[in-house]
């Protein structure tokens, strides 16, 4: 088998390591071994920064539901559940938009929740 140096192939690997530590300090940034450990370690937690990025929005949008609910005279699961009895169908991002920008149309919602709770 002919025998393989890799050079510029391991330069571009290298070179793509340490430009994604830029930024990094001290030698994370410039030596390879301690950048590699530790671009490794930052996809990770972006990985996992993806998941939570998704569970953090769900929480905020249900305090600002449940805030503006209050506001009407509801619980959030009682306005929750009397919005699944009168059959509208608005995600809570849709509702937590419409509890901070528009208060008219939230309370045509929660009217409609105590209407089907009712």
């Amino acid at each position: 088998m002919p025998r393989v140096k890799r050079g510029t192939k391991r330069r571009q690997k290298r070179k793509k390591i340490l430009d994604r530590a830029s930024g990094y300090f001290l030698t994370k940034s410039k030596l390879y071994r301690a950048a590699k450990e530790a671009v490794d370690r930052g996809l990770k937690f972006a990985y996992s920064g993806r998941k939570q990025r998704k569970r953090q929005f769900r929480s905020i949008w249900i305090v600002r539901i449940g805030a503006a609910a209050k506001l009407n005279g509801l619980s959030y699961n009682k306005f929750i559940h009397g919005l699944k009895k009168a059959g509208v169908e608005l995600d809570r991002k849709i509702l937590a938009d419409l509890a901070v920008n528009d208060a008219a149309a939230f309370k045509s919602l929660a009217e409609q929740a105590k209407g089907a709770l009712a």
